[in-house]
């Protein structure tokens, strides 16, 4: 064979390589994870919600699996989400709830699901409240912020930057503030104050809502904020708008991403505080602003499954829908919600909240829904969030880079429905440790006190000065601590999460 038949057939083998690969990457699943604030496992309809119809997610539920064991890897929201991105536990990176202006707390040198992914061929894209940190400390608002979404793996990022109820209270877009002009620039705040926005302590006549001591800094859009602000009026948001914007800049972000494979990490603000329902949604439940703004969210997810219809997206489309930590009921508002209406539970039968090591601070409500390969039903197998990066990586079959998602372990299977195993141990961290073991949960004992602030907030944390231990099996709801009768399964737990946080 002469070299311009060799140069010939080399080229076509190489075309024909090159067309394999975009042929298994259209066939890669789209990924799209909707990540709900503060939602309690019983708050949906599935899971037994009442005063409040969530009918797009209980359709996710019919036609999917509901994972009823299924765990975020923390109480609190930033760790939460730390550890679903980069599948490691939050405590190796003293990951905690950070404020506004924050640094970012994810390593950009180190892989992370979204640049996973992308090697995988997929466009990746984050909507919503981010709480992971941006820049390096002393964030210039007036420029484009140099650390962010992008250098951890996404194409595309609209956020919410911190919280609802911190400054500053402006979207970012690919890192820069939307509408600012730069004639008025932002100044931001926290401890020091600074003139600018009034503040809620000293205007309490100028509030939609009125608040706990934490929440009184400055006042927009009738609502006081943690830290203080100055300038950026014209890129203020409107916190009752958050619904359409955020779910028009999703539904935008898939219009666009129709070719190929593409992830959403789609993270709502609903059901955070403030919680302040569009008239749309005002009285859409029994239960006050905390119902009508699950009934907001209810909505934002059956718009994400309409338009994933419209293009004929829905069947190969992995959508899994959680939440990041438990519900949190006194949110520092006073906005006269009625959590506990009639015989709703928003922890279902579990104990605990947000902040709380007791099951349903951890334990989330999850949908697995992909008509492809999900067949409807119901799974109790033991998952964790933090093992979605793993799981994932071996749905896209791609190898993870050493050091990377130390924490995270591959369990497609069970996500799908195909197996029921689960882990044999579960970490959830909260402001002590607890570890499941099957029917197990082992509670770290601590002598630290409850900072005032949980305690004013009537959330029992789960902190004791000796071992807690309880069969869920027997008493899903951890009123009887037995561990005094089973020193040898307290040994082996013990054993276990000591050795798990050790390890650094």
């Amino acid at each position: 064979m002469n070299f311009k038949y060799l140069m010939y057939y080399s080229i076509i083998f190489f075309l024909m390589g090159v067309n394999s690969t975009v042929f298994s990457q259209k066939n890669n699943p789209n990924i799209v994870i909707i990540y709900v604030d503060d939602l309690g496992f019983g708050d949906i309809g599935v899971n037994g919600a009442i005063g409040v119809k969530t009918p797009n997610i209980d359709t996710l539920a019919k036609n999917g699996l509901n994972l009823t064991d299924a765990h975020c890897s923390a109480a609190t929201c930033t760790p939460s989400r730390y550890s679903l991105l980069t599948g490691s536990y939050a405590f190796r990176s003293n990951a905690a709830i950070l404020e506004g202006d924050a640094p970012l707390i994810i390593d950009t040198k180190k892989e992370t699901l979204p640049k996973m992914l992308q090697k995988a061929g997929y466009t990746t894209g984050v909507v919503g409240k981010w709480h992971l940190g941006l820049g390096k400390g002393k964030i210039d608002w007036n420029k484009r912020i140099p650390l962010g979404p992008k250098e951890v793996g996404f194409d595309y990022s609209f956020l919410i930057p911190a919280t609802g109820d911190r400054v500053p209270c402006v979207f970012l877009e690919n890192q820069e503030v939307v509408g600012l002009d730069i004639n008025d620039p932002i100044t931001v705040s926290y401890g020091s104050r600074i003139e600018g926005y009034p503040w809620g302590f000293k205007h309490p006549e100028l509030l939609k809502q009125h608040t706990d001591p934490y929440h009184q800094g400055a006042v927009i859009n009738g609502i006081s904020r943690i830290g203080y602000m100055k300038g950026g009026k014209d890129a203020l948001w409107v916190d009752e708008d958050f619904p359409f914007v955020l779910t028009d800049k999703a539904n935008d972000f898939i219009n666009k991403n129709t070719e190929k494979p593409f992830f959403l990490y789609f993270s709502l603000h609903d059901i955070h505080q403030p919680r302040i329902a569009n008239i749309k949604f005002v009285e859409s439940s029994s239960m006050g602003p905390r119902g009508d703004v699950i009934a907001q969210m209810d909505w934002c997810v059956g718009q994400i499954t309409k338009t994933l219809k419209k293009h004929n997206l829905l069947e190969n489309t992995l959508i899994i829908f959680t939440s990041d930590n438990g519900p949190i009921l006194d949110d520092g508002y006073v906005d006269y919600a009625r959590e506990l209406v009639g015989d709703h539970k928003p922890g279902g039968i579990f104990r605990g909240s947000k902040y709380s090591v007791y099951e349903a601070g951890t334990r989330m409500p999850t949908i697995v829904h992909w008509p492809k390969e999900v067949k409807p039903g119901t799974s109790s197998a033991l998952l964790s969030q933090v093992d979605l990066y793993k799981s994932l990586a071996c749905l896209v079959k791609q190898d993870i880079e050493k050091d990377a998602a130390p924490d995270s372990q591959d369990f497609l299977k069970s996500w799908l429905g195909k197996s029921n195993k689960g882990r044999k141990f579960l970490l959830e961290e909260a402001y002590t440790y607890g570890l499941r073991m099957g029917k197990w949960k082992y509670i770290k004992p601590k002598k630290k006190p409850v900072p005032n602030w949980i305690v004013q907030k009537f959330v029992d944390p789960g902190f004791r000065e000796e071992v807690q231990l309880f069969n869920l099996d027997e008493d899903p709801s951890e009123k009887n601590n037995v561990y005094k009768n089973h020193p040898k399964i307290v040994e082996v737990m013990e054993q276990k999460i000591n050795a798990i946080l050790d390890q650094k």
